[in-house]
């Protein structure tokens, strides 16, 4: 009996082990996609377009799953699972676009999904919150000459983006109004633009009046941890001022969305309403390349559904927009007593994962330490 030696390979490249074992070459970029495999879930496909989609997919050594009576057409709709190599899937498309039911707007779909893009490098937002009851360091900052300072801490430390927050939106925080977070912001924006800082700003704010204003004073992204939901005017103001958006899920508001959450399919709840949250978005004239979205951790999930998101995460590039995840010093760290510092360490350690994987933003307190992480990584 012959004692083979067998490795599993866990590797985001396999063009390269296919190079290191002799492959052509030349030919190893467009070879590598007879290894490389993707699932797809298609939400609310007919009994015919499944059953259409089904024998493509097993024409190609593919295969696509629906629901058990799809077959015999005994369900009108099925949401489908469709799994192959990037080889099937291309041939998969090119044969649905031509087919019937509208079949062929999925074969263009999948095209688009299967395309490969260059790795992003990891954004840094630090969080600066002119508050007196954030969740992390409220009232630290709450004096202006402390804001000031760390500020510009943030900005030597290496953030991208300022986001500066005049409510606090932790569980159970009630609401800040307009002129009170106008108060709390304006002169952080006055001092910004009197010394003329590039690094691009960001208001963490649900108002579409605080927006307003703080665009007029150049800020060109508004954080709107609501997803629009909060202030009707808002999705008209982000598009008046062509701001980019952060787009957040969360279920329920911050004084009750804590109040036993609840969702019958966690990531598919939140794809979809994300997805109408852009599709707004879009209605109102905000330009899609502004648009980030945010699966908006601890806002309305248990720590359970929190690390869910976090392992699945990548999930929402499917939606075609940039992602964000904020898990700086957050519940589910589990670490209740804890200081800051200590918050940090695994904060960077679970932050850690999601820069591995490439995501676009991450929202943090210390950006210090997430800084010299990207660079020891890169």
């Amino acid at each position: 009996m012959h004692d083979f030696l067998i490795k599993k390979l866990d590797t985001n490249n396999i063009e390269a082990e296919l190079i290191n074992i002799g492959y052509d070459k030349s030919y190893a970029f467009k070879g590598k996609e007879k290894f490389e495999y993707q699932n797809f879930k298609i939400f609310g496909v007919t009994s015919a377009q499944g059953n259409i989609i089904k024998q493509i997919a097993l024409s190609v050594g593919a295969d696509c799953a629906t629901h058990k009576l799809v077959i015999t057409g005994e369900i009108k709709n099925s949401d489908c699972i469709l799994g192959g190599n990037i080889s099937q899937l291309s041939i998969i498309a090119q044969k649905l676009r031509l087919q019937p039911f509208g079949l062929k707007d999925l074969g263009i779909a999948i095209e688009e999904k299967i395309k490969t893009n260059e790795p992003v490098k990891t954004k840094i937002m630090g969080i600066l919150n002119v508050t007196p009851d954030s969740f992390s360091d409220g009232g630290q900052y709450y004096n202006v000459e402390d804001a000031v300072k760390h500020l510009n801490e943030l900005i030597n430390d290496g953030a991208d983006i300022i986001d500066i927050g005049a409510e606090s939106t932790k569980p159970g925080a009630k609401e800040v109004c307009a002129d009170e977070q106008l108060k709390r912001i304006i002169p952080l924006l006055n001092y910004i633009n009197k010394n003329q800082i590039s690094v691009p700003v960001s208001i963490d704010t649900r108002s579409g009046e605080v927006a307003d204003v703080c665009a007029g004073l150049g800020v060109s992204i508004i954080n709107d941890v609501s997803g629009l939901d909060f202030d009707k005017d808002m999705a008209d103001v982000v598009a008046k001022h062509d701001l980019k958006v952060i787009i957040q899920h969360s279920q329920g508001v911050p004084e009750t969305m804590q109040d036993n959450p609840h969702y019958d399919n966690l990531m598919d709840d939140i794809f979809k309403e994300l997805k109408n949250k852009i599709d707004y978005a879009v209605s109102k004239g905000i330009k899609k390349e502004n648009i980030i979205v945010d699966a908006g951790i601890g806002f309305g999930k248990t720590r359970e559904q929190n690390f869910a998101i976090l392992r699945r995460w990548k999930e929402f590039k499917s939606l075609d927009c940039p992602v964000m995840l904020g898990i700086s010093r957050k519940s589910l760290l589990n670490m209740p007593q804890a200081d800051n510092k200590e918050k940090d360490l695994y904060s960077l350690a679970l932050n850690s994962i999601l820069i591995n994987e490439n995501i676009d933003y991450i929202r943090v307190h210390n950006v210090k330490i997430h800084r010299k992480l990207l660079e020891i990584l890169s």
